[in-house]
């Protein structure tokens, strides 16, 4: 039976190990997916290393209401608070990024370190997304969802594992339609430049070579803003580390928990 936990008045679903010692790993998800795209990264974490994984507001099991990428973190910091997670390494990919850096802007006691993937402090223009929520409201996910494929992933992945990118399409083009409206429009209106200077926990970037949602520029302006962040670039990778390089990532993960003080 999946968990859930009613968070600032919704409920959402998360899954939670305990572990049994070291800090806890926080995974945020993308837009158009769930909870299920860390599966495999934490299948090569430790077994001992609690984890955190949820559906963010309108997607996977999750209800929806959540508008702005401040909310979305006010959401996070009230599942970690309920959960007593504290002083975690969160890492997240995409939106989720954009969520992880609001939080540890917001709320510092709650992060100890950052994993971004494939994020950015802005996201996309204002013109970008009004075309996306256009598109979406006038024939729903179906219509954009192979153009989607080809941003998440590589050709390389996409030639290779042609069932698993399908999984995915098919998460993608379940995901509530409201749900998917809200982290679009939330998306469009932010910007966390000014936020990413007061990011004071050591932080990884990870960008992907053949990512054309946010390309490695994007993710190296973003690194530049955060005082002392390190970046790395995956040759030949996508959007989604996650599900492209599982093993990496976890690696890069684990790697990256020996600098949190």
């Amino acid at each position: 039976m999946p968990d859930f936990i009613r968070v600032n008045g919704r409920l959402h679903h998360y899954q939670f190990r305990a572990g049994t010692r070291g800090r806890a790993i926080v995974f945020a998800n993308s837009l158009g997916t769930d909870l299920r795209i860390w599966d495999r990264v934490i299948g090569h974490l430790p077994v001992a290393v609690p984890v955190l994984a949820y559906d963010t507001s309108g997607h996977g099991l999750s209800q929806g209401g959540a508008r702005s990428i401040t909310e979305f973190a006010a959401d996070l910091a009230t599942l970690m608070e309920a959960l007593e997670v504290e002083a975690a390494l969160i890492c997240g990919v995409s939106v989720g990024g954009m969520i992880a850096q609001a939080l540890a802007a917001a709320r510092p006691d709650l992060v100890a370190g950052l994993v971004l993937c494939n994020t950015g402090v802005r996201i996309g223009t204002a013109e970008s997304w009004a075309a996306r929520i256009g598109t979406l409201e006038a024939g729903g996910l179906e219509p954009m969802a192979d153009e989607i494929m080809r941003r998440w992933f590589s050709d390389r992945f996409r030639r290779d594992e042609p069932a698993l990118a399908g999984g995915c399409r098919m998460m993608l083009t379940r995901t509530p339609l409201a749900g998917y409206r809200a982290v679009c429009a939330a998306i469009r209106d932010a910007d966390l430049t000014g936020g990413a200077g007061q990011i004071t926990c050591p932080t990884l970037c990870i960008s992907g070579s053949d990512d054309l949602a946010t390309p490695p520029g994007v993710v190296e302006a973003m690194a530049a803003l955060i005082p002392g962040a390190r970046t790395i670039c995956y040759d030949g990778g996508g959007h989604l580390p996650c599900v492209e390089t599982p093993a990496r990532l976890a690696g890069d993960i684990i790697g990256h928990m020996e600098h949190l003080r």
